[in-house]
């Protein structure tokens, strides 16, 4: 849609989560709005990251569970069709009709900016008064010599795959890396992961060490502490092999090779600069904390700021950088950001994930001690709470089935600045797992219980009313 002076109110630049909501969000309060996508609505949550991976995951559990119990794996044809199911089934939510249906208009081409409030369309000049750059970013591949000519795939181009690697070298060990890892080594890939660092390196140590412990129970083979010096490959008629060389003078052999090294924003092609959109040392288009970049017309969110690179905090911020863009406000996004990691157990947490400082301190329940985790045989896990002063909880872990459903909960009572007293006092449905972050939060609550001037208190009650009874 556009108004009669030839300028719309919001272009939106990419057709990735963040530009739906953002495009959406505009178009339902009334603003004239374009979305520009240069291939197909969706963007990476829908066709490379979340849907199919999410697939592959329950894939490879379901097929994990069937070896367990004596049959046979699920095929590598099937994994593909229920991946494309899923796929099918909510591709109509992001659809360009499921854009057009509350008012915004959809074109596909690629954008340029070339001066204030001007971008070209292929070619076509669109006049706007607000953009949103939603382009989000793209798998980074490390200059490692020989990796070029090596059978290389990213998690964007691993779900071109048509048969299951024999063996998979996978390069990095962050939560793509254990979640698809672990997913190819369940469904029957010899796997090998080569990590730099440590496994899942920004979460709570205990957790990573328990997801380390699951993979190598899957029987994938982890290499930390490692850099890849250089791949070498050799083609036959039956393919190729390829020989990845590790620093600690090792060699491991590959049908596939799995680069997992993170991500980096996309914004080449954009002409940044021809209005004056900053971005910083690593490429991502700089943001305040109401979206907007250092254009005061043009506003950003998902993957190509530097905020996280989570499909649910693309959507939040993008809704958030609409509004303030076609309403003319400036609300700030919440920095309350919760995370999960979909191994098996899965690893959740919002907040710190440790205490930090005198101030702090943590409550944890192992789920050796949750009925839940004992009658499901899964009590590898545990809820940790980091708590502030006066109770407040300030974040925390939680790792186990399910642990980003019970992180929601958790979630709020960061956001609310709730004390481990009040969730204490909310009753829990039992037996579920949420009765270890219940409990957590009972454990810390009943401290202040164990304080001298608390204990005297409490005696002194005790003691009133039991004068009071007598004399009644």
């Amino acid at each position: 849609m556009e108004r009669k002076d030839g300028i719309i109110d919001l272009l939106v630049i990419g057709g990735g989560t963040a530009g739906i909501v953002g495009a959406k969000t505009a178009a339902r309060l009334g603003a004239d709005t374009v979305l520009v996508e240069s291939a197909r609505t969706g963007g990476d949550c829908l066709w490379t990251g979340c849907v199919p991976s999410k697939t592959l995951l329950s894939a490879a559990g379901s097929s994990a569970a069937r070896r367990s119990l004596g049959g046979s794996g699920t095929a590598f044809a099937e994994v593909r069709a229920r991946i494309s199911e899923a796929i099918a089934a909510i591709e109509p939510d992001d659809s360009p009709a499921s854009m057009e249906a509350v008012g915004a208009s959809v074109v596909t081409g690629t954008v340029r900016f070339t001066a204030p409030g001007e971008a070209a369309v292929d070619g076509k000049t669109i006049r706007f008064r607000q953009a949103l750059i939603a382009t989000g970013s793209v798998p980074m591949v490390p200059p490692i010599p020989g990796l070029d000519e090596a059978p290389m795939v990213t998690s964007e181009t691993v779900w071109d795959l048509v048969e299951l690697p024999h063996r998979l070298v996978v390069i990095g060990g962050g939560p793509i890396a254990c979640e698809l890892g672990q997913a190819f080594a369940r469904l029957g890939s010899t796997v090998v992961m080569l990590v730099r660092s440590e496994v899942l390196p920004k979460e709570d140590r205990d957790a990573a060490a328990i997801v380390r412990a699951s993979l190598q129970e899957d029987c994938v083979e982890i290499v930390e502490g490692v850099e890849v010096d250089r791949v070498s490959t050799s083609h036959d008629d039956g393919g190729s092999l390829s020989t990845i060389h590790t620093s600690d003078s090792r060699a491991f052999d590959a049908d596939v090779i799995l680069v997992a090294a993170g991500r980096k924003a996309r914004t080449e092609g954009l002409g940044l600069v021809h209005v004056g959109v900053e971005c910083d040392d690593a490429g991502h288009v700089v943001v305040d904390a109401g979206m907007r970049t250092s254009n005061p017309r043009i506003w950003a969110a998902g993957d190509v700021t530097p905020h996280p690179d989570f499909t649910h905090l693309a959507g939040v911020y993008a809704s958030t950088a609409a509004s303030n863009a076609v309403l003319g406000v400036h609300r700030s996004v919440s920095t309350i950001v919760p995370r999960v990691t979909f191994t098996s157990p899965e690893v959740a947490a919002v907040g710190p994930s440790t205490a930090d400082g005198k101030d702090q301190t943590t409550s944890t329940i192992q789920h050796a001690h949750t009925d839940r985790a004992i009658t499901e045989e899964q009590t590898s896990g545990f809820t940790r709470l980091v708590i502030g002063k006066g109770g407040r909880i300030l974040g925390g872990t939680i790792v186990g089935p399910r642990a980003g459903e019970s992180l929601a909960e958790l979630t709020l009572a960061v956001h609310q600045k709730l004390t481990t007293r009040n969730l204490a006092g909310v009753t829990h449905p039992y037996p579920t797992y949420n009765d270890a972050l219940w409990n957590a939060a009972i454990a810390d609550a009943r401290t202040a219980l164990d304080s001298p001037l608390v204990r005297t208190a409490m005696t002194g009650l005790v003691k009133f009313n039991r004068w009071r009874n007598r004399r009644s």
